[in-house]
């Protein structure tokens, strides 16, 4: 075969080629619908998905939080919780030009985490990114006169405390579980009362162009939100300030780790003021390392409260009619229960004293006298029904129980200690509720925060006589040797007691070395306008609750006396 034949054998010839293109042109096509095909038919749904994802507007629209306010004796509000309005600031990264430049002029009216800038610039096409919340709303309009491309600013509101941490354990604070969260109340009426302050969010959808920018609404596109409810409080401000400031200067003269001062109406269970230390201030919650501060300590913490105790001992022996306040016996010194001696706080004999003696003096051994007289049994079922073990049903979060179960071993030493404060554990405020009873007839009241609630009798623990009786003893108590009747008043009848009490060591047995001073007191004596409830633990330099909280109460009582233009009963 010659070299030009063999070379025409190799060439395509043009219906060869024609051929070949034709099938290159069918395989495209069938390319081109198997992915018609696939995108059409099979993934139509999530390319449909993603589509309305990226022409989607849509924007939870937050409702006005209800305002708390606190009201005074005239019946006039004052604000304890608000709502502020302003501004967050936003950047819209597809419109965004000249980072820089737009990062000095929005520092030089606000301050901008440059952080936090340059981590959303990164974010490429992203339509809003919050750079900052809390604008003012003169910050905004300075930054609205900067019409910078891709700075936005939306509504903003946040909550406000203006008193800062004037009542901070009964308030609270509110604070968003995380950036995509609506605000929620944490602790105090902002978290109990959260459901009726927060109302409910609305929301406001449509469609935006290819720069994030609304363009037009959906049906139903927009549900206006629903305001919360504002909220009335029994908190009196001006009683509670004065609360705050003489628990600050007891707690500082006697460097004590930690007290409280409870104000309230024994008739009624309103809670009048409210006061704890350590305190915060629910405008800077998050500046607190310590937790613990934000515990209310009136509900969320269980003491052992001393020989303020006695008085409920006392009662009962008095309600079961097996003492009078002139019952006698003769006090030793000290009194042996099983394998436990038991002594009076001063570990001296007394002699012969009666009821009334035993509260005017403090005598353990007298407690143990009425213990006995009454029964154990009988007493636990007085102290349960004092509310010793329940909640008291407070309109405040976190309430725990008191701990009798103590008594549950059977063993009278248990009895003993109890009878005088010891081994038994209560809340301040179930406390305070358990000895109203004795002030307002024999009534347990369930205690109130909220404005407005109608007062409620829990059970009925003694008798109106009982209540009386109690009372007068109590009254003695003042008159004749509280504080070499340093509290007495002439014209004014006051019923009131005092409490040391060893603290119990934590995590072990026994006790420590530190105590606990506890005082009450409600007055006039016989028609209580208000029981004071003080606590003081581990305070320094000073041995007994009548020399370290007396002078705090008087000056209370003082203080409310002339307040209220209480006039004198005697």
């Amino acid at each position: 075969m010659s070299p030009s034949r063999m070379w025409k054998s190799k060439i395509f010839t043009s219906s060869d080629r024609l051929k070949l293109t034709v099938i290159f042109i069918i395989l495209i096509v069938a390319a081109v619908a198997s992915r018609l095909f696939f995108i059409q038919i099979i993934s139509h749904q999530a390319y449909l998905d993603l589509a309305k994802k990226q022409q989607g507007f849509s924007r939870i629209l937050e409702p006005k939080r209800g305002d708390i306010y606190y009201k005074n004796k005239n019946g006039e509000l004052a604000k304890a919780a608000t709502t502020k309005v302003g501004s967050l600031l936003y950047l819209n990264t597809k419109l965004l030009k000249e980072s820089e430049n737009t990062f000095n002029k929005l520092n030089a009216v606000t301050s901008i985490d440059r952080d936090l800038f340059n981590k959303i610039v990164k974010k490429i096409n992203d339509p809003y990114e919050i750079l900052k919340h809390r604008i003012s709303r003169e910050e905004a309009d300075k930054i609205a006169v900067l019409n910078l491309p891709g700075v936005g600013l939306d509504e903003e509101r946040w909550r406000d405390y203006p008193a800062g941490a004037l009542g901070s354990h009964i308030l609270g604070f509110i604070s968003a579980l995380s950036a995509d969260e609506s605000a929620t109340g944490k602790y105090g009426a902002e978290k109990y009362y959260d459901g009726i302050l927060k109302g409910a969010p609305g929301k406001i959808s449509g469609d935006s162009d290819p720069k994030g920018i609304l363009i037009a609404l959906s049906e139903a596109s927009q549900v206006n939100p629903t305001e919360g409810q504002d909220l009335v409080l029994t908190i009196e401000p001006i009683v509670q300030r004065a609360a705050e400031e003489e628990l600050k200067k007891l707690k500082e003269k006697w460097r004590a780790t930690a007290g409280g001062i409870l104000i309230i109406d024994p008739k009624t269970g309103a809670i009048k003021a409210l006061a704890g230390s350590p305190d915060f201030d629910p405008n800077k919650y998050q500046t607190e390392n310590n937790l613990g501060v934000f515990l209310n300590p009136y509900v969320e913490k269980i003491f052992e409260m001393g020989s303020v105790f006695k008085p409920l001992t006392m009662s009962a022996a008095l309600d079961q009619g097996v003492l009078t306040p002139d019952t006698a016996y003769v006090d030793m010194g000290q009194i042996k229960i099983g394998d436990r001696i038991i002594k009076n706080f001063d570990g001296k004999a007394h002699g012969t004293r009666t009821m009334t003696q035993v509260l005017e003096e403090s005598l353990n051994t007298g407690a143990v006298f009425a213990m006995q007289s009454v029964g154990e049994e009988k007493l636990k079922e007085y102290f349960h029904k004092f509310g010793l073990a329940d909640k008291t049903g407070v309109d405040l979060p976190g309430e725990l129980r008191g701990d009798l179960s103590n008594l549950e071993s059977g063993r009278e030493v248990e009895f003993a200690t109890a009878s005088f404060g010891q081994g038994v554990a209560v809340t301040p405020l179930g406390f305070a509720m358990a000895l109203s009873a004795l002030a307002n007839g024999g009534h347990l009241m369930k205690p109130f925060i909220k404005d407005g609630t109608a007062p409620q009798i829990v059970r009925d623990v003694i008798k109106p006589q009982t209540s009386e009786t109690i009372t007068k003893m109590l009254v003695d108590v003042v008159d004749m040797s509280l504080a070499g009747g340093k509290l007495k008043m002439p014209r004014m009848s006051i019923a009131a007691k005092t409490g040391t009490a060893q603290v119990a060591n934590i995590g072990g047995k026994g006790y420590s070395d530190q105590f606990l001073h506890s005082f009450f007191g409600y007055f006039p004596a016989y028609d209580p306008k208000f029981l004071i409830l003080i606590f003081l633990e581990k305070p320094q330099g000073v041995k007994y609750a009548s020399q370290s909280i007396t002078d705090t109460f008087k000056a209370l009582v003082e203080f409310l006396i002339n307040y209220y233009t209480i006039p004198p009963d005697r």
